[in-house]
């Protein structure tokens, strides 16, 4: 059986987006080439990505050409490589259609069908977007938190998980500091009541 993994940037204050939509391109981040190295790193283990409509579409929009930009730095070229080339399953009740060997699960039976590619998969499957990981941990499914934790307090914006207000006990599986100052800490989920 797979493991829903739940991965995201997020400041001190567990913010994962000042305002709508700069997740990935927030001043705040610190990404550095020695952070995104431990990103390819991480992604190219993955068995696949589980995305919700957002967070596909703007990697949609980027990666796939960022893999042939040659004036971008390598190891952005080489996660475009990766991210296009990895098998994908994008949530959406919107989209019915997409490239990059990608699958679409949708509709009222999104999360059942969301357990059954977790129970068909040997391997980590990578969760990204927000209210999907939180329809995922709200439905018992989601196993561990991979947090890259940048050192910025914002106050406000997007918090970790959408509209949840329930305590979650943590076991820490790993955890790695980075020049930048980020810190990456890696957890299993117990279980949520």
């Amino acid at each position: 059986m797979g493991r829903f993994l739940y991965w995201m940037n997020v400041s001190l204050d567990l913010r994962i987006e000042q305002v709508p939509g700069d997740d990935g391109a927030g001043e705040w981040l610190r990404i550095d080439e020695e952070l995104h190295r431990e990103f390819n790193a991480r992604a190219r283990a993955l068995a696949g990505m589980v995305q919700g409509r957002v967070i596909y579409e703007t990697m949609e929009e980027y990666w796939p050409r960022a893999r042939e930009d040659a004036s971008l730095p390598d190891v952005m070229r080489e996660y475009g490589e990766i991210w296009t080339s990895a098998p994908k399953v994008l949530v959406s009740r919107t989209r019915h259609s997409a490239d990059h060997g990608t699958r679409i699960i949708g509709g009222d039976d999104a999360i059942e069908q969301l357990a059954a590619l977790k129970s068909e998969t040997d391997g980590t499957l990578g969760v990204g977007g927000a209210a999907l990981a939180t329809q995922i941990l709200r439905a018992g499914l989601l196993d561990e938190l991979l947090l890259f934790t940048h050192p910025a307090i914002l106050g406000f914006g997007r918090p970790l998980f959408d509209d949840w207000d329930m305590p979650i006990e943590l076991d820490l599986l790993e955890q790695k500091s980075f020049k930048q100052g980020v810190t990456m800490h890696h957890y299993a989920i117990r279980e949520v009541n």
